[in-house]
Order: C-alpha cells, then structure tokens, then sequence
C-alpha cells in the first residue's frame, strides 16, 4: 500500500477512470494558474505529462490549462485541504483534496471517518515526510533503480511490485529536477507530484485479514468522494 494508496481490485480502478480525470483536471487548472505554456511552468508540464499517459482527451486537457490560465473567462477557485486521522485500527491517514466549497467537503470527511478518527491539524502529519515521488518504469531490461537514484538525485527509491512501477522518492524541492534526469538513466517517468511518505507504516502482519478488508474498505470510500485528489496511507507493504 506504500505512500499513496490505490485501489486494489481492478474493476474498481476500471471504473474509477472518470475520477481520475476529475482530478487530474483540478490539477491542471490549479497549475495553469502560474502560466498556460507547460514548457515554462514545471509544475503543469508534469501534470500534463501524467494526464496523457492516461489518454485524457487532448479537449478535456485543453480546457483545462485555458480555464485554470484564466483564458476563458470562467472564475476557477479550488482551496488546497488536508484532513489527519485514522483509518479503522489505528492506521493513520493524510486525505488531500482540492474543493471549491470547504463547507461541503468537511462535513463529508466528517462523516466519512466515523469508520475511523478524524484528527486535528497535525494530528498525524508529524509521522509522516512531505516528499516528491515519481512513479517511473524502466525503459531497457538493464536499467537499474539504485543506480538512477543515485544518478538522478532522488533521496531513496521504493522497488516495484506487483501491483506498482518503482517510486523514486526526492526532496520536494528537487521533484522536478530528478524527474528530468531519470530518462536518462534509462527510467520512463508515469507520474510526478508532491505526497506524504509514513515514517512508521504499520505492518500488515499485526492486522487480521478481516481488519485489513475493513482498512480497505475505509480507504475506498475516501478515495471515492469527487473532493479527494489523494489518500496517503501509513500501511507498510
């Protein structure tokens, strides 16, 4: 489950392929605002970058970086939240979203984490590290993680799974800077963005397999709710 957490099940990532786009067309327009040209504007050409590996439509796309640039005349205003607790047995569990009525979304999370223990400000994000992560995949048979760490500047890497590429982990300062680099030490990059990384996940050994599903379940119904753009989870594994 590592850093950011994802649905497991297929058929729910499946499914979950509308969201995806909600979200990364919050981002867009949210990055858009320091500029529409992505050659000049870091952050944006990053978000672009991963909006296409997941075929966004290039309208949806388009619309995005002229309506968060202010091009269209359409007002655009979503406010950068985070909400601490924890998931059912004690996991403990950063949720970012992006919303344009806090209002709303906060008797959501409210209701939402009645499963688990909303926190405060604070509550949890002191056991955890603001990071950079870049999901990347080798792009030749040899290329080697460690070695495109070290070469790239990333800070540490996470190796893949079955169920993940390999995570380059940076400062967040220097999230831009390696996601250049690796290319060229034979890395595709997937996705690059900002995130939370526990400094003492829980171990999934110490959870029953029916605690674990209730985990999961929990987890799912926040990652479902449109305001939440990602869920950083303090689960090792």
């Amino acid at each position: 489950m590592g850093a950011q957490w994802k649905a497991k099940h297929k058929d729910l990532a499946a499914n979950a392929k509308g969201r995806l786009f909600g979200k990364l067309a919050k981002e867009i327009m949210i990055a858009a605002r320091a500029g529409a040209d992505p050659a000049g504007n870091s952050r944006l050409r990053l978000v672009v970058e991963q909006a296409r590996k997941v075929s966004m439509p290039k309208e949806t796309l388009d619309r995005a970086i002229k309506k968060g640039a202010g091009l269209t005349g359409e007002s655009v205003h979503f406010e950068h939240v985070i909400y601490e607790g924890f998931a059912p047995h004690r996991v403990p569990v950063m949720v970012e979203c992006l919303t344009d009525n806090v209002n709303r979304t906060a008797p959501e999370m409210r209701v939402l984490f009645r499963k688990g223990q909303l926190g405060t400000s604070g509550s949890v994000s002191w056991d955890f590290d603001h990071v950079g992560m870049i999901e990347a995949e080798p792009a030749s048979p040899d290329a080697d993680p460690e070695m495109a760490a070290i070469e790239a500047g990333a800070q540490d890497f996470e190796p893949a799974t079955e169920d993940h590429p390999v995570v380059f982990l940076t400062d967040a300062t220097d999230l831009d800077l390696v996601s250049r680099a690796l290319p060229a030490q034979g890395f595709t990059v997937l996705s690059a963005k900002l995130g939370y990384k526990p400094k003492n996940p829980v171990d999934p050994a110490s959870l029953s397999a029916e605690d674990l599903e209730e985990v999961e379940t929990f987890l799912a119904a926040i990652d479902a709710n449109d305001d939440v753009q990602n869920v950083f989870v303090g689960l090792a594994g």
